[in-house]
């Protein structure tokens, strides 16, 4: 057995083994990689922190600007949308010019819907192709819409005229009771005798009435007045300009040529704002009445010619027989 002594010794030996290896110290070296360890690491987070924040604000700013361009981006949709539309609609080109009804339905169709207003428009046909019914048609609808009309006529008398008229519906008589209709038989003297006076009892007529709608009928009888061209031609103009004056929509009717030889367009055809023909056709053993939009300024009219028929509500225009 050891003795107590040599235990004593050999427990006192351990505790300073121990001691001295707490006391051990640490290599520099080994201190220095681990102190740069530790820097590194810091280094590291610090980039990523510094590099996360920079995101964020790169996402942020991307953001904002996003909102910015958003509603320009929907402008841009938009007119694309509305411009890919527009492609698909069907052109039809309104006309600015306002319009005034000629009383005829399918004539109104293939007019862009009728004369222009306060214009001057000539009606061209022989004798018995409806041109008077159609003068009288487009004064009716006058009347029906609340306007005064004026019809002044070189040939007709008065009685005969408005018993014609009362068998195809027109109770010309009871419009002129309501004071909605106004009838003048005039010689062609009285019209140049007017134009030298500047108007006369017919513009006194149409201002203190405030009529809309006129219908002079016929200017056949009006053109033979006159020996030559030039003077002719001075009286029509003077006649035009007096009816711009006037301040309503004029309907004139004309027998005029009407085949297909007519090369020299009359004087009336040049200065109106719009020229229709009526044909009246034999066809076997029948006539037939035919209507075509010669010229209509600043129109775009149907070209074709149609088929039409005068019922007991007058001119009806067959769209489908040309």
């Amino acid at each position: 057995m050891k003795s107590e002594k040599e235990m004593i010794k050999k427990a006192a030996n351990s505790k300073k083994i121990e001691a001295g290896k707490k006391l051990k110290k640490v290599p520099d070296s080994r201190i220095k990689a681990e102190i740069n360890k530790k820097i590194k690491k810091l280094g590291i987070k610090s980039k990523i922190k510094k590099k996360k924040s920079n995101i964020k604000k790169i996402i942020s700013h991307k953001i904002k600007d996003k909102k910015k361009i958003k509603p320009k981006i929907k402008k841009v949709k938009a007119s694309k949308k509305i411009k890919i539309i527009s492609k698909h609609k069907i052109p039809t080109k309104k006309s600015k010019i306002e319009r005034i009804s000629t009383g005829i339905k399918g004539v109104d169709e293939i007019s862009e819907g009728g004369f222009g207003k306060n214009s001057t428009n000539l009606i061209i046909g022989d004798g018995g192709s409806g041109k008077t019914i159609f003068g009288v048609q487009f004064l009716a609808d006058g009347i029906k819409k609340g306007e005064k009309c004026l019809y002044i006529t070189f040939e007709e008398k008065k009685e005969d005229f408005y018993e014609n008229m009362e068998s195809l519906y027109f109770d010309l008589n009871k419009f002129e009771k309501e004071g909605k209709f106004f009838f003048i038989e005039y010689t062609p003297e009285k019209v140049k005798t007017m134009l030298e006076e500047g108007g006369g009892a017919i513009e006194s007529l149409i201002l203190k009435e405030k009529i809309k709608r006129v219908v002079i009928d016929s200017m056949t009888s009006f053109g033979l007045l006159f020996k030559s061209d030039l003077e002719k031609r001075e009286s029509i103009l003077s006649l035009f300009n007096m009816l711009k004056k006037w301040d309503c929509t004029t309907l004139l009717t004309y027998e005029g040529d009407t085949g297909d030889s007519r090369t020299n367009p009359d004087i009336l055809e040049l200065e109106s704002d719009s020229a229709i023909i009526l044909y009246l056709i034999k066809e076997k053993n029948a006539r037939k009445r035919y209507l075509e939009i010669l010229m209509m300024r600043g129109t775009s009219h149907s070209s074709k010619t149609y088929e039409f028929s005068i019922e007991k509500d007058g001119i009806v225009l067959h769209k489908g027989k040309k």
